[in-house]
């Protein structure tokens, strides 16, 4: 059990959290408050879920390459722990629970979980022949967003394709400091990412991808009316940037991989900004 443990990387729950809050922000926005519990139950659920199955559909693809990076080498099924059908079994297991769950919703969220979950399956396939699977993973993730409104009121409404683009752009920010962290071993082993795209360039790029966010949400602030405790967030959210900006200064792995991980607390901050915004 604990194989499938460490397989769908419960041991590592902030995956789990980067897709949660925009899912939680889309919920709290389209009900213009608390949402019911039946959808928060339904979506938070579906989220780790989703997120299980990512992970396992994702070593699955790198079953080969992963032995040859030091922090993926011990993964279950590079490591032969779990064989690689195996793990596809349980990957359909997974994907096919959260889809039952949607079958509570309606007509418009099974179609958009449709495509949330055929971008899933696709993403780790995807780092072969693009330099772009950051922005794939991002419109899985964003996926959640319109899946949230429809599930609520039934449509899409337009403010709600700019919660999907700011955690669009959120993803790609916080994956390329991930795949920063891999750059050197995913240079020789031939796997593609934004981080070795935008090579000399990765730092100023992402800082004009997190200017742009910071915009996005101000947009988002304005089409839904928020409160002063959005814009707060939003303040909160630019100084955490700017410290991910300077963890990543030397593009340093370990520093990397700790500005990836500190994204959640932007998450958390933009949630609790919304979340009192709607409620209060």
């Amino acid at each position: 059990m604990n194989v499938y443990f460490r397989l769908m990387r419960l041991d590592k729950p902030v995956g789990i959290y980067l897709l949660l809050w925009p899912t939680l922000w889309a919920l709290f926005l389209a009900a213009d408050g608390w949402p019911e519990s039946r959808l928060l139950f339904i979506f938070i659920i579906g989220v780790v879920l989703m997120r299980s199955a990512g992970c396992v559909i994702n070593d699955y693809a790198d079953r080969d390459i992963d032995k040859f990076v030091a922090r993926t080498q011990h993964r279950p099924i590079t490591s032969g722990e779990i064989s690689a059908n195996s793990a596809l079994i349980f990957f359909i297991c997974l994907i096919s629970a959260a889809f039952l769950l949607v079958l509570l919703t309606n007509s418009l969220t099974i179609q958009l979980a449709l495509i949330a979950g055929l971008l899933a399956t696709l993403y780790p396939f995807t780092k072969r022949w693009t330099h772009l699977p950051q922005f794939v993973l991002g419109a899985a993730f964003a996926m959640s967003v319109p899946m949230a409104f429809a599930a609520t009121n039934g449509f899409v409404s337009d403010g709600a394709w700019w919660v999907f683009t700011a955690t669009l752009i959120w993803t790609v920010i916080y994956d390329t400091m991930y795949a920063m962290a891999d750059r050197e071993e995913d240079l020789k082993i031939g796997v593609k990412s934004t981080a070795v795209l935008f090579a000399q360039y990765d730092r100023l790029i992402l800082g004009i991808l997190q200017i742009s966010l910071i915009f996005v949400f101000y947009k988002i602030s304005e089409i839904f009316k928020m409160a002063i405790f959005f814009d707060i967030s939003i303040l909160l959210s630019t100084i955490l940037m700017i410290y991910h900006q300077y963890l990543i200064k030397n593009r340093e792995k370990t520093a990397c991989f700790q500005a990836f991980l500190h994204n959640n607390y932007i998450g958390l901050v933009i949630f609790v900004g919304i979340a009192l915004s709607v409620t209060l």
